[in-house]
């Protein structure tokens, strides 16, 4: 096959674009001009790169071609930014912009990535049947572009599926996320600042949410919104205890030091048997595993740098 990808510098995108030249397809990658991380991608002359910013999609010419279309790329993913509501509505719009790309390149295969936001705060695990009733600007423009690709790909005849994210870890992780602020601030020998962390929360390596979307691409029932994750929830203590205890057990955890942000779910579990029905996905990753090979990727890139970030 030959895919597409959208926002392919990421976690999730790199490893997706990794994945898929392992078995042998072709990709091309739709980058961000002057893009920071385009060394995250791997060199491959099965990798076709196109500059682009989320922007001007809608300019891009017509003369490549896919056989699926995965659309990762989004603007102001975390911080206030969130709740901007001219920002997301943009997002909206790029987002059928990518489905009008993906038509002219001839795809006949759609996934766009959503947000376990779409769901808004939640106490049962996220699945077909549980409600959507998002509260950030950006779970709602998640939500809004879902169901607006959805319609527009029906009528342009292509296969439509959704997936929404419960939460990602990974080697290129950026640095405002959970996971890369504790293992940066803690090889610094620092304690990290922490709210109490007493949420329910499914964490899933980018490898594993990289096989999800390829066999969503390959295999996912047309329409259908599949939540990704582990399926496997642990308390949001027991993840950052992991870090530590690989890092360096005598470091305190400051649990309680801030509050929970706005909008803070305290319960995030993806129910994944639908998407092991129609696909047969199952995560080949423990976290144990998964952490211990970012941290072996954060040493190894010498990025042992601490930031200024957290939850």
């Amino acid at each position: 096959m030959r895919i597409a990808v959208t926002g392919p510098t990421g976690a999730i995108g790199s490893d997706l674009i990794r994945l898929a030249l392992s078995k042998g397809h072709d990709v091309v990658a739709i980058v961000r001009p002057n893009s920071k991380n385009i060394s995250n991608l791997p060199v491959s002359d099965n990798l076709k790169i196109v500059f682009s910013d989320v922007s001007e999609y809608s300019k891009i010419s017509a003369d490549c071609n896919c056989d699926i279309f995965f659309h990762l790329a989004w603007m102001e993913t975390f911080g206030g930014k969130r709740d901007d509501v001219d920002v997301q509505c943009d997002n909206i719009r790029y987002s059928l912009d990518a489905v009008k790309l993906a038509h002219s390149w001839g795809s006949k295969v759609f996934v766009g990535t959503g947000s376990q936001a779409e769901y808004g705060p939640c106490s049962m695990k996220l699945g077909k049947d549980t409600p959507t009733n998002p509260e950030s600007g950006y779970g709602i423009a998640k939500y809004a572009a879902g169901k607006l690709c959805k319609l527009l790909c029906s009528q342009l005849g292509i296969r439509f599926n959704w997936a929404r994210i419960i939460s990602v870890y990974g080697d290129h992780d950026a640095d405002h996320t959970l996971i890369m602020y504790l293992i940066k601030t803690m090889l610094s020998g620092n304690s990290p600042k922490l709210t109490s962390c007493d949420q329910i929360w499914d964490y899933t390596y980018s490898k594993d949410v990289a096989s999800a979307l390829l066999l969503i691409g390959e295999k996912g029932v047309d329409g259908k919104s599949y939540p990704i994750g582990t399926g496997k929830p642990r308390r949001l203590k027991d993840y950052i205890s992991v870090i530590r205890d690989l890092i360096d057990p005598s470091i305190e955890l400051e649990f309680g030091a801030i509050p929970y942000y706005p909008h803070q779910p305290m319960m995030l579990c993806g129910d994944i048997s639908e998407l092991t029905e129609d696909t047969g996905f199952v995560p080949e990753y423990e976290f144990e595993n998964g952490i211990a090979n970012v941290l072996n990727f954060v040493r190894n890139c010498g990025l042992e740098t601490n930031s200024d970030k957290h939850r």
